[in-house]
């Protein structure tokens, strides 16, 4: 009897701790969707109303949630906003990096990183937005520039690499980088305004091409 109880007995926490570790299971992942719920909403409302019109109260209101919720992910509205803007570039270079490692050649990496960047404009223009056109560093202040960013370095090395292998001519970097990518940076700045006649995707070719005999050799 002491044997069978004995062996009953962990049997019985096993079952207790599984149903708590599924339960913590559970918690983490409604903890994270209520994080990714409050970054939505701090999204959609910096990029439409701007980072220092939108308060606290705002995004607890529009993302009905509490506010000891947001302060348990986040320290206070520049901690969020970190956390988007972090969240947001990496989501960019990750696009990025897969479309450089789906070609060779820096013509057709460039073009499709553009082709990419394009398309993201479109299906995601208010991530865009808030990634290209808010002035971060106002609130941001230790924050580097944009211009300084993973994906932006990505988009500088395939021209390093391009020069490097002859098919870019030799000239500052920053001045080729910009040749190759500033054309279709202004083209989005210019499809968020909506200024553009036609889907921004159907500039692809022509902004690439345009660009790609500014810096060919």
């Amino acid at each position: 009897m002491m044997i069978l109880n004995a062996s009953c007995r962990p049997n019985a926490r096993l079952v207790s701790w599984g149903a708590m570790m599924r339960a913590n299971g559970e918690a983490r992942t409604k903890g994270d969707d209520l994080r990714e719920k409050i970054l939505a909403t701090a999204l959609d409302l910096f990029s439409t109303h701007g980072y220092f019109n939108t308060s606290i109260q705002d995004i607890r209101r529009k993302a009905d949630v509490s506010t000891g919720a947001i302060y348990h992910h986040f320290q206070n509205k520049e901690a969020l906003a970190k956390s988007l803007y972090e969240s947001l570039l990496r989501q960019m270079e990750d696009a990025i990096v897969q479309e450089c490692q789906q070609c060779s050649g820096c013509f057709n990496q460039s073009r499709a990183i553009i082709d990419r960047l394009f398309r993201l404009t479109v299906e995601q223009p208010k991530v865009m937005q808030f990634v290209l056109l808010a002035q971060h560093r106002e609130y941001l202040p230790g924050e580097p520039p944009i211009c300084s960013s993973r994906p932006f370095q990505i988009m500088r090395q395939v021209i390093e690499q391009g020069m490097a292998a002859g098919e870019v001519r030799q000239m500052e970097l920053w001045v080729a980088a910009t040749t190759m990518f500033g054309g279709a940076l202004r083209m989005m700045n210019l499809y968020l305004d909506e200024v553009l006649e036609y889907p921004l995707p159907d500039y692809t070719d022509e902004v690439a091409n345009a660009a790609w005999r500014g810096i060919c050799p």
